[in-house]
């Protein structure tokens, strides 16, 4: 009995895993000739990659892992905790010339991918944020 259905092949593309049908009757992909649930990989060599009956995950492969997730928060959070100090500074000039070296700073080093890095420069960060609330409560005072 000839299965008529038409198979999924996955292709890794620039933008990531992208499903792409074939037109393919009786057989679901060329490299296995299974016809159940099969999953076959493409790479840019075109070279076939089986998957099997393995479930497609249904996350973007750009996702971002737990960790990286983490450190993103952190990140985020702290831009806001700086801008969110710079509001309190007095002199008009001053706040925003403070804004802008925050968001340029942020925008300067938003290509950074090593975990590493990334956590010291949150620190220095957070040391900053600590000096600026400091003198901001000292010219309070």
């Amino acid at each position: 009995m000839a299965l008529r259905h038409r198979a999924v092949q996955w292709y890794l593309g620039s933008e990531g895993v992208t499903a792409r049908r074939s037109g393919s009757r009786g057989r679901c992909c060329s490299v296995c000739g299974r016809a159940a649930r099969c999953r076959t990989l493409n790479l840019p060599a075109r070279r076939a990659v089986h998957l099997g009956n393995m479930a497609a995950s249904r996350l973007p492969p750009s996702a971002l892992s737990l960790r990286q997730f983490l450190v993103r928060q952190q990140v985020l959070g702290l831009y806001k905790s700086i801008l969110r100090a710079v509001r309190h500074i007095p002199d008009p000039a001053d706040r925003q010339y403070m804004a802008r070296w925050a968001r340029e700073e942020f925008k300067r080093n938003r290509g950074e991918t090593q975990e590493i890095t990334i956590r010291m420069m949150i620190t220095q960060g957070q040391k900053q944020l600590q000096e600026l609330e400091r003198a901001l409560h000292l010219a309070k005072s």
